[in-house]
């Protein structure tokens, strides 16, 4: 009769997404892992098979944790515009070098570039799924004439899409807060009508 597992697997594989998000794919060790859950090598590898498998279902926590947080701002009060503005505020705070992680679906996307079929299919899925919900705001704040009909909202959400991906590759590479909501500011200021 096997043992029962004596630790919690969403709370293990949350730990091990912050350090993947902090140090990249290939900079992880199994030990870095463990160090951080307090969970053994062995107990990880039964509960997650190994490092790329634990990696991939920590990458598609990482997108499950955005798209939820993205949801939340599509269902608050207030004008389409007003929700746009908010969900870029909201995704760069002032941080101390330490925590500048950057996006954890944009740095596995720079790690791998294309050569990975399955951490590629994360990064569209979590595209798809941006540009899908900035698309519904886009898409109400033109009928309200808040935001331009000069472009269609699928071409206009995959701009705002694209600046805050851009966004947080800047924060990565340590650009200030200032000049990363610049650049937002200023891609909401190219929506208005």
């Amino acid at each position: 009769m096997s043992r029962p597992r004596e630790f919690n697997i969403e709370c293990a594989l949350q730990q091990c997404m912050e350090v993947f998000w902090t140090k990249g794919f290939k900079a992880t060790s199994f030990e870095d892992l463990t160090r951080r859950t307090q969970v053994k090598k062995q107990s990880l590898y039964c509960a997650f098979d190994d490092k790329r498998a634990l990696f991939l279902k920590a990458l598609a926590l990482y997108r499950e944790q955005q798209v939820a947080r993205m949801e939340q701002f599509v269902s608050l009060d207030g004008s389409p515009l007003e929700k746009l503005k908010m969900m870029c505020d909201a995704s760069f705070t002032p941080s101390d070098e330490a925590g500048r992680r950057g996006c954890f679906m944009v740095n596995s996307a720079l790690e791998f570039g294309s050569s990975d079929e399955e951490v590629t299919r994360q990064v569209e899925m979590m595209s798809c799924e941006m540009e899908r919900l900035i698309g519904k705001l886009i898409r109400s704040g033109q009928e309200q004439r808040q935001i331009t009909n000069r472009h269609t909202a699928d071409a206009l959400a995959a701009h705002l899409s694209g600046a805050l991906l851009g966004a947080r590759m800047m924060e990565k590479s340590g650009a200030s807060p200032e000049r990363i909501q610049a650049v937002l500011h200023t891609s909401i200021a190219l929506i208005l009508p």
